[in-house]
């Protein structure tokens, strides 16, 4: 069973950074970070493949950077330039099915292991 722990939110004011940090059991083929606000769905932020790099949604390309640590066994998603709209709850997931394709690969259906997740707030 994978378990997954995020840490590393907080608050901040519009243009401040943050490092959050995701401690897993098994890695698995796909992982990534999602987040949801009060009254959206959740949606993907970044997402790493084991042999094919990493993807990210329009909203945060140029400010976050997704990245992983093989040997601790640590997911992280370095942020920058923060923005109000990027407040929300913010989750690591994986997904152990490798075949995974396109714009599949940024839905939270196709991962099955979740964190309980960690808020982030970004103050105007």
């Amino acid at each position: 069973q994978v378990q997954l722990m995020e840490s590393g939110g907080g608050s901040v004011p519009s243009g401040g950074s943050l490092r959050l940090t995701c401690e897993y059991t098994y890695k698995t083929y796909f992982m990534g970070w999602f987040r949801q606000a009060p009254g959206k769905e959740r949606e993907a932020v970044a997402i790493i493949a084991t042999d094919d790099g990493s993807t990210y949604v329009d909203s945060v390309k140029g400010r976050f950077t997704i990245s992983q640590d093989d040997y601790r066994n640590t997911l992280y998603l370095q942020m920058t330039s923060l923005k109000p709209e990027d407040t929300g709850m913010y989750y690591c997931a994986g997904a152990p099915n490798g075949y995974i394709v396109g714009p599949a690969r940024l839905l939270p259906s196709s991962f099955k292991y979740w964190g309980q997740g960690t808020q982030v707030t970004v103050s105007s």
